[in-house]
């Protein structure tokens, strides 16, 4: 699993493409009726909640985060590689959305301080090098429905391909904005499906 998580990004890294998915479904359903009384009970344990509130409580948090996707795609944000996404969970793998998006967190930040300190250097002549990072920037967002990111970056190379310093360091302004906007929106999304889990009474591991 650890493996098709990095292999998104590689593959994007070399086309780009969106696919049509469709949003994640209930989970937990088939749980032995013992198991999902002791989940139940623990849910109700951790949340305060009455046993008979945690399944109302599940339905407004996905109608919650239903209303914030629905936010991010109208905004441009996100398009349907992020559903795609989201079918490639399961029982099996929790988790597995969060996890592909942390990667791309994590590898994102560094390709920023990358682009920032190239782009710093007064001496700096290295457009090529410049466009690597931009190319891998480029499929990473593609990978996991990044849109808006991707689409800024596309405009960031197009100043590096001119060589037009001024016009890299607007773009590398713009790219950060993105990111860091996309970066609040997921972890708000996350937070509500960690919150929806607990409340649904469900035993997953939920990172922190």
């Amino acid at each position: 699993m650890e493996r098709e998580k990095t292999d998104i990004f590689s593959r994007e890294s070399q086309r780009e493409s969106g696919r049509k998915g469709k949003q994640l479904s209930g989970r937990g359903e088939g749980l032995e009726p013992q198991v999902a009384e002791e989940t139940a009970r623990e849910s109700s344990a951790k949340t305060g909640l009455p046993l008979w509130m945690l399944g109302l409580g599940a339905d407004r948090l996905r109608a919650d985060m239903n209303r914030l996707l629905a936010l991010l795609f109208h905004q441009g944000v996100l398009d349907e590689q992020f559903l795609q996404l989201q079918q490639l969970q399961d029982e099996t793998s929790p988790n597995f959305v969060s996890e592909v998006v942390n990667i791309y967190f994590h590898e994102s930040e560094k390709l920023l301080r990358n682009l920032r300190g190239l782009l710093m250097d007064r001496e700096f002549s290295d457009y090529k090098k410049m466009g690597i990072h931009l190319n891998q920037f480029m499929g990473s967002s593609s990978s996991i429905g990044a849109k808006r990111v991707r689409n800024v970056c596309v405009a960031f190379r197009a100043a590096s391909e001119q060589n037009n310093r001024a016009g890299c360091l607007r773009a590398l302004e713009l790219v950060e904005h993105e990111y860091c906007y996309l970066k609040n929106k997921l972890h708000e999304l996350f937070q509500l499906e960690q919150q929806r889990v607990l409340a649904a009474g469900v035993r997953y591991p939920i990172q922190n």
